[in-house]
């Protein structure tokens, strides 16, 4: 990473651009998922390429995962991950240089079939420039009455080393400094628990309802070291001051979420999903989500996405602070402001057999793209606020595009 100063907070909310722990927990729940209910997951393999382009930033990279089956009762699976990102957000903009890092995942994973149940474990580790995480995570799911209720519980550990990189001006080198309010040391950290319990119950049989409720804990260094709050001093420069953040060190949030799925006559399928949060730093959010699949013929399927989510701001946060220190934790990460969000998607998969390989005949090429549009309530465009003064600037609107294709070879 190439920075001149206070530079990086290249993070969206799309799934290439999370908060490294928030990435990893999806990395996660795409490990875990398929071996919920009982059926350990099929021999396969996936690799994927995905682009993500909004903001002036870019983030694009490769992912492939492996499932084999040993046996009758084990699953095994490894995943690698990796984003390569060039950034010049309006965060960086306003403080520092753009910069290009790339970050790297590594997974392994197993799912053992005992009767109905179903015992998953795993690994997580990923590393970039300035921040290592790793996770560990163990599951078990059970089949009961009938299977048609299959109930999960889970629990994953997650251990990160906080950095900040910053180049020195007179050997040109990039080094490790020390991180805003941590006592002068040069790197921090910060942990994670999180307990979750999943219930997926067969209604009907065109019918599945599923619930899901989530735990976590995090303790530690919590905040973006490169982003910065602003507060007034008329008569200076562009009419504020830049200072660092101050988070609280520990955060209790909790999600819970339904989705119903409904297989309709004609091979189709409708879903429909509501999920709310809230945590103890007074972020309240909700997200609404529909999705529509659709078969044509014997080797497409199309479908469709609509998805919105709506957030309250941090008890702490401010576009723009009355004076400096003016209360004990101040942040004006945007990803604690207020917002709300659309994401339309969609997406086509094609079916076919390897020509000439009898073991490969089952195989998927998978296209899809989606569009993000972000309106903030109360996050400026601090980079014009020569032009409006501060505290007046528009409010920011973030626009982006993600792109994804990956094939599927069932062997």
């Amino acid at each position: 990473m190439q920075l001149t100063g206070e530079a990086r907070g290249a993070r969206t909310r799309c799934a290439a651009g999370l908060s490294p722990f928030t990435r990893t927990l999806v990395t996660l729940c795409a490990l875990a998922a398929p071996a919920l209910g009982g059926v350990l997951p099929e021999d396969r393999a996936d690799v994927l390429w995905h682009v993500y382009k909004g903001g002036d930033i870019t983030i694009q990279g490769p992912s492939v995962l492996v499932r084999k089956k040993v046996g009758d009762n084990l699953s095994l699976s490894a995943n690698y991950y990796e984003d390569m990102i060039s950034s010049a957000s309006i965060d960086v903009k306003l403080s520092a240089s753009p910069y290009h890092e790339t970050r790297r995942q590594e997974s392994l994973g197993a799912d053992y079939l005992h009767g109905k149940s179903t015992y998953s474990a795993g690994f997580i580790t990923s590393k970039e420039p300035d921040y290592k995480a790793n996770t560990s995570y163990f599951a078990v799911s059970q089949d009961m009455f009938g299977d048609l209720t299959t109930v999960t519980l889970g629990y994953r550990r997650g251990w990160d080393r906080v950095y900040k990189d910053q180049r020195n001006s007179v050997t040109g080198q990039v080094e490790h400094v020390p991180l805003p309010s941590n006592n002068g040391l040069n790197q921090a950290s910060a942990d994670h628990r999180g307990y979750s319990l999943s219930l997926s119950q067969v209604l009907t049989r065109n019918a599945i309802l599923g619930f899901n409720y989530e735990l976590l804990t995090d303790q530690g260094y919590l905040a973006n070291p490169y982003r910065q709050i602003r507060y007034l001093s008329p008569g200076h420069g562009q009419g504020f001051t830049p200072a660092d953040q101050v988070y609280p060190n520990t955060r209790t949030s909790s999600a819970a979420s339904a989705q119903l799925k409904y297989y309709l006559p004609y091979r189709a399928a409708l879903t429909g999903q509501y999920r709310f949060f809230h945590d103890t730093w007074g972020i309240l959010a909700h997200t609404v989500e529909l999705d529509y699949a659709h078969p044509v013929g014997k080797h497409w399927t199309f479908d469709g996405s609509l998805r919105y989510y709506r957030q309250g701001a941090a008890d702490f946060y401010s576009d723009l602070f009355p004076r400096a220190n003016y209360q004990n934790f101040m942040a004006r990460d945007r990803e604690l402001a207020a917002f709300h969000s659309y994401t339309v998607g969609a997406g086509g998969s094609w079916q076919f057999a390897m020509p000439g390989v009898p073991s490969l005949g089952k195989n998927s090429i998978n296209v899809r793209v989606d569009h993000l549009l972000v309106d903030y309530s109360d996050f400026r465009n601090a980079l014009l606020a020569g032009t409006y003064g501060a505290g007046n600037e528009p409010l920011y609107e973030l626009n982006a595009n993600i792109f994804q294709v990956f094939v599927s070879i069932w062997f």
